[in-house]
């Protein structure tokens, strides 16, 4: 659902942030052949039980609105006429291709899930350009039925590559099945002619000890390669007298290279003469002149996030960002657009910030939209905010009203992003931390970072509930508290907060504020903020340390 959205249709300049239904913001906001590359990780319920994806319902259901950390996928009458909207969009082969996982799955949840794709994807293909390409992260529950219908969408002749990520270590409480352990990333062109950048790996340990046995007087260490051609070529059938006196014999191929290339290899000394007689002329390879070896389908050496993981946000599904460096720098260039239509906590969008792209993110959810917020901020500093814009939400008293009615912890995320604070998680809601649904960050006098806590409310309001607030700061030893609500505060919640106090600190000459701070959400959206010193600069969103095997030159990167 949109709210209250001042949108011009198709202008679509990144970096821009969409709050909304992807299809919906794809279809009427995001240009023709538009887009570089498209990464896309949809959420899927894929810890439900395997049976109950396929079981068929009666399509009675009533619609429930997927959320972040509900990623469901319910046929019901909704899902019902998407399929049926698939069949009439005059896409023959994905028409057919969607009709026959039907008649096989029948009305099941994973028969939603694919009704939505199909969907999805043909906007998808649409807006990328001829040399872009399209990568779609999912795990085996799914991935053989949106393989086939990426061949539908995208032609099986596009197809490039399944690519597999060990996304965690390994599984003991495996019964009648193989631990799973892995990620399917389905990545597929255009045309013919992609953006392709060769990426690389750092040879190991033994390869080098093993294949890099030579070396000259400078210490550098080489291999040699054969220098005959892998076809037969007369014209490159010539005697070679080498400058150390031997006239060496051709392969009965060919030499590799022209008379005049082999010369400059001469000079450079990097011919490897051989020590028997009639043995082969061959080139030296020095080590510290490779890329590395050429990176392959299977992805061992990015680690999951773990738990002490600078770049953890504690989002279900958040992927690493050396995984979406990764991809991008492979399959775009620096000024190249990347769309994530499925965006979550912001991983693709960081990356590509971080790598110089131009980005576009759609997500349904204010929890998303607001942790991207944060993590922009965090990872870039404040001034990122200059660098993109973000359309959708509610943009008024009323539209805001009707969030709150309408999902209170989505009104709660929104309510947070008109100040930049990082939401609390629901299940951190326990103990000190109960009624706080978000954060700041501050300073005080002696440099010792203290917090500030932010209670937010979408209904009706009491003086309780601002005692309740003053409670939990006390147990924090918060600085500042701040009770963010829709009603106009009565008389006695004035008083309340009047009766906490001030915070007062030395990094400003004579800086005091109020402890305990009541804002509406009308004065929010009038431009009013926290009465607090400057932000701490807590990156909690640093880039992750670099994985094995993205130490490739840069040049060879991108």
């Amino acid at each position: 659902m949109l709210y209250a959205m001042n949108w011009t249709p198709k202008a679509e300049p990144p970096n821009t942030l969409y709050y909304g239904d992807n299809l919906e913001v794809l279809r009427r906001y995001v240009q023709d052949e538009s887009v570089d590359l498209i990464y896309l990780d949809p959420p899927f319920n894929s810890n439900a039980d395997y049976n109950v994806l396929f079981a068929e319902k009666d399509g009675t259901q009533a619609h429930a609105q997927i959320t972040a950390f509900e990623d469901t996928w319910t046929w019901d009458m909704e899902a019902a006429q998407e399929y049926a909207e698939v069949l009439r969009a005059g896409h023959e082969r994905v028409a057919k291709c969607l009709k026959g996982m039907h008649d096989v799955l029948g009305g099941s949840d994973m028969m939603a899930y694919l009704s939505m794709m199909a969907l999805r994807l043909i906007e998808l293909r649409r807006v990328l350009k001829p040399t872009g390409s399209i990568y779609l992260h999912c795990d085996p529950t799914a991935s053989h039925y949106l393989k086939l219908l990426l061949d539908a969408v995208m032609g099986p002749e596009h197809f490039r590559n399944e690519i597999i990520w060990k996304r965690t270590s390994s599984h003991g409480n495996v019964s009648t099945a193989f631990g799973d352990v892995t990620d399917t990333i389905l990545y597929y062109a255009k045309s013919d002619r992609p953006t392709w950048n060769q990426t690389y790996l750092p040879y190991s340990d033994k390869h080098i000890e093993t294949k890099f046995t030579g070396a000259g007087e400078d210490g550098r260490r080489f291999t040699t390669s054969d220098l005959r051609h892998p076809g037969i070529r007369p014209n490159l059938h010539y005697v070679y007298k080498a400058s150390n006196g031997v006239s060496y014999q051709p392969h009965p191929n060919g030499w590799a290279v022209s008379r005049e290339v082999m010369a400059q290899y001469d000079r450079e000394e990097r011919l490897y003469f051989p020590t028997k007689v009639g043995g082969r002329l061959r080139l030296k390879r020095y080590l510290d002149e490779q890329p590395g070896k050429h990176m392959q389908n299977l992805w061992e050496d990015i680690p999951p996030i773990n738990s002490r993981a600078q770049e953890r946000l504690g989002y279900p599904t958040q992927k690493p960002e050396a995984l979406l460096e990764r991809i991008i720098a492979a399959s775009s260039n620096e000024g190249d657009v990347v769309l994530d239509p499925f965006c979550g906590c912001g991983t693709a969008i960081a990356a590509a910030q971080r790598l110089k792209r131009k980005w576009i993110g759609i997500d349904i959810t204010h929890l998303a939209v607001n942790l991207i917020k944060v993590r922009l901020a965090d990872a870039f500093g404040p001034k990122i905010v200059q660098q993109y814009r973000v359309v959708g939400g509610s943009k008024d008293l009323a539209s805001a009203q009707a969030l709150a009615d309408l999902d209170k912890y989505q009104f709660q995320y929104w309510a947070l992003g008109l100040i930049g604070a990082r939401p609390q998680a629901r299940d951190e809601k326990k103990g000190a931390d109960k009624g706080i649904d978000g954060r700041l960050y501050l300073t005080d006098s002696a440099g010792e970072t203290k917090s500030v806590v932010i209670s937010v409310k979408g209904g009706h309001v009491t003086v309780n509930q601002v005692r309740d607030l003053l409670g939990v700061m006390d147990l924090q030893e918060a600085a500042i508290g701040v009770f963010i609500c829709i009603e106009e505060p009565t008389a006695p919640m004035r008083r309340a907060a009047a009766d906490a106090g001030v915070f007062q600190t030395k990094t400003v000459a004579g800086s005091s504020h109020p402890r305990l701070q009541i804002l509406t959400i009308e004065e929010l959206l009038a431009g009013k903020r926290i009465d607090m010193p400057a932000q701490q600069d807590i990156r909690s969103f640093k880039q992750a340390p670099k994985a094995k095997g993205t130490k490739a030159k840069e040049a060879k990167l991108f």
